[in-house]
């Protein structure tokens, strides 16, 4: 039986959606190329200076219905038009999924980059996509993605959907060769992250996941530190993540109004509802931190221990785990939604303790220092708010990744692995903490 929330309000079904374009009531396409090329975004610029010297929620049969549901089968896909082969003077990059990231993030940093024209948005809701095409001047909108991707041309899509319709929105895109930015959580299965990052390769694109604080100077610091082996053999990581979330973890995401200001639309009940969402707190914020801690470390987990409490939501709100690291390394990563409003809206610390020496990083206020075994500290220089959380990094990276051969930043193999720590985490939490290895999230299951 189809779950409620599936069922179209516009009275298609959703098995076959078809295709809704708004002609744009004759208003012009706001992405025209502005000034001379740019052969790198501002973000890119800003990282050239030196620094410093509940159980498991959502089987996977229900996931598989619900991304079936959304994005067709495989038989729903027409003959692609042709990808542009070249590098272009333009990126011509479409956005699938129009919600609150999407509008308050990714769809204003495409528009602002004058090497882009957003040429398309896509949503199953027909009325959430018509409105943000209306807010930002797109023409074309589709309820698709499979028709959208077979009739535009283009070179890069952003993905900002339902978490359980990650991988079934990026998996058709890669397989015709575009580069992606795909939100996090990258998918909410190991396997299907796997996948995603090994057909990103087979096809030669890139696969950005969108991590903003991966792109935060004292991060690119750290890592070149730690990549240097200066420091020695890792031993243990601290990784706290507080966030101010637990009322859209009840549906309610109006407190958060005045923080936002969303100027399109708002998050509403998804991260209240299992199935759309795989999870709480860990899909929607240890993410971040997690992915974070992995890719200034280089570590892969290798066994999780967990467990979550839901309080009074259908989700997880505080999280804790014990992470095995592939080199031996120990890791303790905890994540709460619980922060109020009146006090900090966020906490994050990272703090790095290896052989010869530690690292401690406070994400939030902005602050990282290296203490090294010689003695010698390496207090990091104070950063602006832009620098710190670069919302229009991941957008901008795809477009230098298009225009300008451009590396990427935040390669599929972070959200690969921060799947798996968040996967085995939930399988753990789901059998009262039991320690779950992360080669086990392959195994065939009958």
């Amino acid at each position: 039986m189809c779950p409620p929330f599936l069922k179209a309000n516009t009275g298609s079904t959703l098995g076959g959606i078809c295709i809704r374009r708004m002609a744009g009531n004759g208003c012009q396409r706001l992405r025209k190329r502005v000034g001379p090329r740019r052969t790198v975004s501002c973000w890119t610029r800003l990282h050239c200076r030196k620094i410093g010297s509940e159980k498991r929620i959502g089987e996977e049969r229900r996931t598989s219905f619900l991304t079936r549901s959304l994005f067709g089968t495989e038989n729903s896909k027409s003959e692609k038009k042709g990808q542009r082969r070249t590098m272009p003077d333009t990126a011509r990059i479409a956005v699938i999924g129009t919600g609150w990231w999407s509008t308050t993030a990714h769809i204003p940093a495409l528009q602002a980059n004058p090497n882009t024209d957003l040429v398309a948005l896509a949503d199953i809701r027909a009325d959430a996509v018509e409105k943000a095409a209306r807010h930002f001047g797109v023409e074309r909108t589709y309820t698709d993605v499979h028709e959208m991707l077979a009739q535009e041309q283009l070179d890069g899509v952003v993905i900002a959907v339902w978490h359980a319709a990650h991988y079934e929105a990026a998996r058709p895109c890669l397989e015709l060769g575009l580069h992606v930015v795909l939100e996090k959580p990258m998918t909410l299965f190991a396997a299907h992250a796997r996948h995603l990052t090994e057909l990103s390769h087979a096809r030669g694109c890139q696969l950005i996941i969108g991590y903003p604080w991966n792109y935060n100077p004292h991060v690119l610091r750290v890592k070149e530190v730690l990549g240097s082996g200066r420091l020695g053999a890792i031993r243990y990581i601290n990784n706290m993540f507080a966030s101010s979330v637990i009322s859209l973890y009840r549906g309610d995401d109006s407190v958060h109004d005045d923080l936002y200001q969303y100027q399109v639309t708002g998050p509403g009940d998804v991260y209240s509802d299992p199935v759309r969402s795989g999870g709480g707190q860990g899909h929607l914020q240890a993410t971040h931190s997690i992915g974070l801690m992995l890719h200034m470390t280089g570590l892969r987990p290798v066994s999780v221990m967990a467990l979550m409490d839901n309080l009074d939501t259908q989700v997880d709100v505080v999280d804790a785990m014990i992470v095995q690291m592939d080199n031996g390394a120990l890791a303790s990563v905890g994540s709460s939604g619980t922060l109020h409003a009146g006090g900090p809206e966020q906490e994050m610390v990272v703090q790095i303790y290896c052989d010869q020496g530690w690292i401690n990083a406070d994400i939030i206020n902005r602050s990282c220092t290296i203490y090294y075994a010689d003695g010698s500290v390496e207090e990091l220089p104070p950063m602006t708010d832009e620098e710190s959380y670069l919302s229009s990094a991941p957008a901008d990276n795809l477009v230098d990744v298009i225009v300008g051969g451009a590396p990427n930043h935040s390669p599929p193999e972070v959200g690969w692995h921060t799947v798996e720590l968040l996967d085995a985490a939930y399988r753990s939490a789901a059998d009262e903490g039991r320690r779950v290895q992360v080669s086990s999230l392959y195994e065939s299951r009958s």
